[in-house]
């Protein structure tokens, strides 16, 4: 089991999963177009993958790069995993976090803005969904065929 396991991890290049270089997320062909996506957006420069889709935390970072890795690994060996990459609510709850890490003095002032009503349930992905990965991205990962299910128009998770 140690063999299989080890071998899986060697020649599924998980180590790279260790790194902070965005081309680790490309590894797997479904990632390529958000990859891609990335190398268009307005983050290119400024953040990788790891600073928007991890926690800020060293514990934080390496336990849901962990999670992420084993489901991964599991939905991809099992052939169970959709064309289309879809952001669990957990994952997004981490990236509105990392907006608001980021960008803390931007989000306090519109939290506590009236004429935003002080913001309350407001997510940064709600306006600015594209920011990370290209308008053409969002607009591709929005389309009713896309199989994604978070309404980021009306900012909340699409009920079946």
């Amino acid at each position: 089991m140690i063999g299989i396991g080890a071998y899986t991890f060697i020649y599924a290049k998980g180590y790279s999963y260790l790194t902070n270089n965005p081309a680790a997320c490309a590894n797997c062909h479904v990632m390529q177009a958000q990859y891609d996506a990335w190398m268009k957006s307005s983050h290119h420069s400024a953040a990788t993958c790891n600073d928007c889709h991890t926690p800020h935390n060293i514990i934080g970072k390496y336990a849901v790069k962990a999670n992420n890795g084993f489901w991964h690994s599991f939905y991809f060996t099992s052939g169970r995993y959709p064309d289309t990459i879809e952001i669990t609510r957990f994952d997004h709850q981490v990236t509105e976090n990392a907006c608001r890490h980021c960008h803390e003095n931007i989000t306090a002032e519109i939290d506590g803005n009236v004429v935003h009503g002080k913001a309350e349930g407001l997510q940064c992905t709600r306006c600015h969904n594209s920011v990370g990965h290209s308008e053409s991205a969002a607009a591709q990962l929005n389309s009713p065929h896309s199989g994604s299910s978070y309404d980021y128009s009306h900012n909340r998770f699409a009920t079946p």
